[in-house]
């Protein structure tokens, strides 16, 4: 009986003491002078847009690709890759990107049929854009 006696009466002191030092953490009052807590905003997500100035061309005719890079600093290369089966394969074709996020590249393609290319940095990869060889 008596050892119940003390389990009871450390259980009334540890939740007295718990509700007491809530209720003063929630009644302290607010400095008016101190900032607000600011919330970090996550960082924006790199992009890249693409476009070809034909949709045909014959065998090692050059044509551009351009489009706009956003979130992608200035100077970094951009390479143009080109599906080959089941793979990505990078071609020998880079462009920086310009202070205004803009880039535009060269192409030749010998590969007859419609080939399917974009540009990439890193894990940053644009739309697919279709040109046919002839």
């Amino acid at each position: 009986m008596n050892r119940a006696l003390r389990y009871a009466t450390v259980g009334v002191i540890a939740v007295s003491l718990l509700a007491g030092g809530s209720a003063a953490a929630f009644a302290a009052p607010q400095d008016l002078h101190t900032p607000a807590p600011t919330v970090a905003t996550a960082p924006a997500t790199a992009s890249l847009t693409a476009k070809a100035s034909a949709t045909t061309v014959k065998a090692w005719e050059q044509f551009r690709i351009t489009g706009v890079a956003k979130g992608i600093k200035a100077g970094t290369k951009l390479t143009v890759q080109q599906k080959q089966g089941t793979k990505w394969v990078s071609l020998p074709a880079q462009t920086p990107v310009n202070s205004s996020g803009a880039y535009a590249v060269r192409v030749k393609l010998g590969l007859k049929g419609v080939n399917q290319l974009r540009m990439a940095t890193g894990s940053t990869v644009s739309p697919v854009v279709s040109v046919t060889v002839r």
